[in-house]
């Protein structure tokens, strides 16, 4: 994949790229990442810098981006929303401007998308969405990167998403769709993926030769599945929600019984952190069938990728 071809770009949303793009950061991906395990050094980033900021915790993402910047040849710099200007009220378009002086691109982990694309319109340095309440693009990429390497293929994958219709679920889904994976979401009533992105990742399907499919029935989304995805019922920023959550979502932990619906040789995948006994069992999170240490690697190998071709 040339690098040059995405210089510049933004990484706001998975959908920033078409499903040909997103192959070709999918094989980028795979690159370096038998690059690392052969111990041949990729550092197309000497001299260059990424500005990290964080306004909502972290572990795979601040540790991923930040190894990913040094074994790229750059650095990763840390900065707390709280600690910079922006947490004394300097517009963000004045950040924006500033860091661009600074730093080569930026990569952002905070609440409201807005606020990313307003960083983005004033930047003139690509910007990476490391998660808001909307999108987690960095996550999907991953997602995908692990299925392609245990199934050996992405068109006609059976995946299924259960739980939650958050942020992950968007861009997986808006990922899967692109790439003409077959995808079944089944959420509670309440918490279903917005309509918008549901739409979208409709029109997406239909251009692929995927299939898209919205239920609220765990079971007919599980069957026969492939892959068999879910996350934490209570995002960061709903915790004051978690009680109702857990009456809402009782129904939808993926568990023994619940598999026992997929095919046999599905991958259970989840983003972490995990809430074992919530969304998930033990038995499924720790068992056979799940990659969910691999997913989390994935996350260095992807940003890697990503990384090299946007800066």
């Amino acid at each position: 994949m040339p690098l040059q071809k995405h210089k510049g770009k933004d990484f706001l949303r998975v959908d920033e790229f078409n499903g040909e793009e997103l192959m070709e950061l999918l094989h980028l991906s795979a690159h370096v990442k038998q690059l690392q395990k052969l111990g041949q050094p990729f550092q197309p980033l000497q001299g260059k810098t990424l500005g990290m900021i964080f306004d909502k915790a972290s572990t795979r993402t601040r540790v991923s981006f930040e190894v990913g910047m040094h074994q790229l040849g750059g650095l990763g710099m840390f900065m707390s929303g709280k600690e910079l200007q922006l947490g004394r009220g300097e517009p963000i378009s004045d950040t924006a401007k500033v860091l661009s002086r600074y730093v080569d691109a930026i990569m952002i982990r905070t609440f409201s998308h807005s606020y990313v694309e307003e960083l983005a319109l004033h930047a003139s340095i690509p910007i990476i969405n490391g998660l808001t309440d909307l999108y987690h693009p960095c996550q999907a990429l991953a997602d995908l990167l692990t299925i392609w390497e245990h199934k050996g293929k992405l068109k006609g994958i059976k995946l299924a998403y259960v739980g939650d219709g958050n942020n992950v679920a968007n861009s997986l889904v808006l990922g899967a769709a692109l790439l003409g994976l077959d995808v079944r979401v089944a959420t509670p009533v309440g918490y279903e993926m917005d309509t918008t992105i549901v739409a979208k990742a409709t029109g997406y399907a239909k251009q692929s030769g995927g299939k898209m499919m919205v239920t609220t029935d765990p079971i007919e989304a599980v069957m026969g599945a492939d892959a068999v995805y879910t996350d934490v019922w209570t995002s960061m920023g709903f915790e004051e929600e978690n009680e109702v959550r857990l009456k809402a979502f009782a129904d939808y932990q993926v568990n023994e019984k619940l598999v026992a619906a997929a095919d046999r040789d599905y991958l259970f995948l989840h983003c972490l952190p995990a809430h074992r006994g919530e969304e998930v069992t033990t038995g499924v999170i720790d068992g056979s069938r799940s990659v969910i240490f691999d997913q989390a690697e994935n996350r260095l190998h992807a940003q890697k990728a990503i990384l090299a071709a946007l800066v």
